[in-house]
């Protein structure tokens, strides 16, 4: 160590400090500038909506593309996230519905996309999310829609063949689950594991090698099952840093899922229709004649036109007029002229065509 050091440090120091103070400056411009821009927007249509889905992911992917580190161009668009989030609640705060109780990964899922300053409301079921959206009682809501090792979530595809809600958007949450126990409970005495049946399939070769006599309890949700282990001494629980972090639980084991890859994609219903942001997705549920070849008379638009299909998923006909209708999601935005032509052709082969909604590919 040199003499000098300390100097040097001092000096650096001072260079953040004056940096710190240059940062509030230019939040609180932007904070204002937004303002503005929310009195404009308000002057021209006093039922204007606030939040933009197209304009954010736009702003994102910009704000990544110019990072040079540092700081990942991810932690860099979380940290802008929540500049924005804070920016917009300034006008008006974001209410959103979520699948609860508090505590879950759909949480976790909200606030990632919407940001800290978004009013969060926890919801006992996925068609009670879709109804306060629909009532107006908040703007938007947060379901999950698939699992990458689970697959999809059936309930939520069935609440859109019933709802004329849009999608409005998607966020992909990597789900890491922890083995969490109360302060009051040792490690040799576990016998009982809470958790949601999902998590237990995601995590059952690492409790078959490390806890294979403990009982396995399935309840409602993850959150749940860590409400449940702070009252008790001999249990633990498997769930995430939020339920963790909202009932003070210890960490005995971290990421304890068999798959490291393993992720959820959730979807953001609303009622607005977004417009394009540059890099789309678009979901569309068809119902199909009962016919040989019905499938590949569906698929075949897709294909001529190389429109990149993500996903293809089939479910039973609720209303029984169809034998059964396919849930599919395809790159694009249904304003592209590309995909205005797939939709079209579509529409002429299928016995009902419904477009739930075109929104920006998730940024986080």
């Amino acid at each position: 160590m040199t003499d000098d050091t300390p100097i040097d440090l001092e000096a650096l120091r001072e260079r953040i400090d004056s940096l710190d103070s240059e940062i509030l400056r230019l939040i609180n411009e932007r904070a204002a500038c937004a303002q503005q821009v929310a009195h404009v927007k308000l002057a021209e249509d006093p039922g204007t909506i606030f939040y933009r889905p197209e304009r954010e992911a736009q702003v994102l992917r910009r704000i990544m593309a110019l990072n040079k580190g540092p700081l990942d161009s991810e932690e860099i668009a979380r940290l802008f996230r929540e500049i924005m989030s804070a920016c917009l609640a300034l006008e008006q705060p974001i209410k959103v519905a979520y699948l609860g109780p508090e505590g879950t990964f759909t949480q976790q899922a909200a606030l990632k996309h919407f940001g800290e300053s978004a009013i969060s409301l926890p919801m006992a079921a996925i068609d009670e999310v879709f109804r306060e959206v629909e009532a107006g009682a908040v703007n938007y809501g947060v379901v999950p829609v698939e699992n990458s090792t689970e697959g999809v979530v059936n309930h939520t595809l069935d609440s859109f063949m019933d709802s004329g809600l849009r999608i409005c958007g998607e966020v992909v949450l990597r789900i890491h689950h922890h083995l969490l126990m109360s302060e009051t409970t040792r490690r040799d005495k576990v016998s009982r594991i809470y958790s949601h049946p999902q998590s237990f399939a995601q995590c059952r070769k690492w409790l078959d090698a490390h806890f294979p006599h403990a009982e396995r309890v399935p309840v409602s949700s993850n959150a749940e099952a860590a409400r449940l282990v702070k009252t008790e001494w001999h249990s633990a629980a498997i769930a995430g840093d939020m339920a963790a972090k909202l009932y003070g639980l210890t960490r005995l084991a971290e990421k304890i899922e068999d798959r490291p890859d393993n992720s959820t994609r959730f979807l953001i219903i609303g009622h607005q229709d977004v417009p394009m942001s540059g890099e789309d997705k678009t979901s569309i549920v068809v119902a199909m004649r009962n016919q040989p070849g019905a499938l590949h008379e569906l698929l075949e638009p897709f294909h001529r036109h190389q429109i990149d299909m993500t996903r293809l998923e089939t479910r039973p006909s609720r209303s029984g007029v169809w034998n059964y209708v396919f849930f599919i999601d395809f790159k694009g935005h249904h304003d592209e002229p590309r995909v205005a032509a797939v939709l079209e052709e579509v529409k002429l082969r299928a016995a009902e065509v419904k477009v739930l909604g075109s929104y920006p590919v998730g940024v986080l």
